[in-house]
């Protein structure tokens, strides 16, 4: 069984905004895969897809900055490795529409991945970074993260979106390093 999590905050009022690519990208996977089933458990919305191994996708209702606390009990429940989990959230250190890939590391201050790293007590879950660019000049960050994105920056956005769901799907066939290889690009 593999997990893998989206980020980012419940609620219709930040359903589209840049924090929330994260659910986005397990939204887009979601749709792929036919699935229109979640559940809530251990604080998070949950669906699972029977391909040909088990894979739960999960976005966390525990809002950003405490994502951990519904991970956490997921994978242990589940019994799922921590190299299992692969995580899709927004990072400002990349251009808008830009992904990296990455196995593990620090959470270079984003604080959904700060309370992973705390609840997991690890870093060895791999990361799916999506760039959402850095604010205007005199913008706070959290209006920023907490903001819809531009018309302009729109069509980079979406595509995006579908390059992380097929790079999950890349990851989940063909394992972490050879996903990397193809979509680390530029």
């Amino acid at each position: 069984m593999k997990i893998v999590v989206g980020l980012g905050n419940p609620g219709q009022e930040y359903s589209a905004t840049r924090h929330n690519i994260g659910f986005m990208a397990v939204d887009k996977l979601a749709e792929k895969w036919a699935i229109t089933t979640w559940r809530e458990r251990y604080n998070a919305l949950v669906a699972e897809y029977r391909g040909e191994e088990t894979v739960l996708l999960v976005k966390p209702l525990t809002y950003m900055n405490l994502s951990g606390r519904a991970v956490a009990p997921l994978a242990a429940f589940y019994k799922v490795p921590y190299d299992d989990i692969t995580v899709i959230y927004d990072d400002l250190d990349l251009p808008a529409g830009r992904l990296r890939l990455r196995l593990k590391g620090g959470s270079g201050g984003h604080r959904g991945i700060e309370s992973m790293l705390y609840e997991l007590a690890k870093d060895e879950f791999g990361r799916v970074r999506i760039g959402i660019g850095r604010p205007p000049q005199g913008w706070e960050t959290a209006n920023y993260v907490l903001g819809r994105f531009t018309p302009e920056e729109a069509p980079a956005i979406s595509q995006a979106i579908g390059q992380a769901a097929d790079a999950v799907e890349c990851i989940l066939k063909e394992g972490f390093t050879k996903a990397m290889n193809k979509f680390n690009k530029g």
